[in-house]
């Protein structure tokens, strides 16, 4: 069963920003510049995971993963253009 990610990246170099950011595209939709909706099953949120720390310099990088419960999924609410 998918869930709901929302995972939002904050890369200073322009190579790894760029590489990271196809990484998500095969993964969900870009919403917003450096955001992205995500439904993932366990194991494909694990080879998500694992494709971007091979990417990232975790001493300047920061990339977050929001899970969205269903109930919270529900509740979501979207304010102009979608």
């Amino acid at each position: 069963m998918s869930t709901l990610y929302l995972i939002a990246y904050d890369i200073t170099n322009d190579k790894r920003r760029t590489k990271v950011h196809k990484t998500l595209c095969g993964f969900g939709q870009w919403t917003q510049y450096s955001f992205f909706e995500c439904f993932l099953d366990e194991k494909e949120l694990i080879t998500l995971e694992h494709r971007l720390n091979k990417i990232l310099n975790e001493q300047e990088d920061n990339v977050r993963i929001y899970h969205i419960c269903a109930s919270c999924q529900a509740k979501t609410q979207t304010i102009g253009s979608s």
